[in-house]
């Protein structure tokens, strides 16, 4: 008969075994990039994303080409889409560490500072 450890009582020991870092690592602006926008595809992929109009009435801020989507005569279903996807943006942010993006409420910007 095996006998076996509790999950907690088995995490515990787990972690009593790993040795952490002494200084805390940062991770690389690119991967961050990385993440958020295989986050909002799968987002996306769930249902329709709340449009930019609706984003902006609920106190967010717009990037700058949001900004211009979301004031275009255009239909909701079209506001509902994922800008950033075809923004050069997040094109550079995914290749370029610490990339030279300065547009205000753009999240591929907030990732690039230390």
């Amino acid at each position: 008969m095996t006998s076996q450890i509790p999950e907690e009582e088995f995490f515990e020991q787990v972690a009593d075994g790993v040795e952490l870092p002494s200084a805390l690592v940062k991770a690389p602006s690119k991967l961050k990039s990385q993440i958020y926008s295989m986050l909002t595809v799968r987002q996306a992929a769930t249902g329709p994303l709340a449009s930019l109009t609706q984003t902006k009435a609920a106190g967010h801020g717009l990037c700058f080409f949001e900004e211009r989507v979301r004031m275009a005569p255009v239909g909701e279903r079209v506001k509902s889409l994922n800008i950033c996807r075809v923004c050069h943006a997040r094109v550079l942010a995914e290749h370029v560490e610490k990339a030279p993006l300065y547009w205000p409420n753009c999240p591929y910007v907030k990732f690039q500072k230390p």
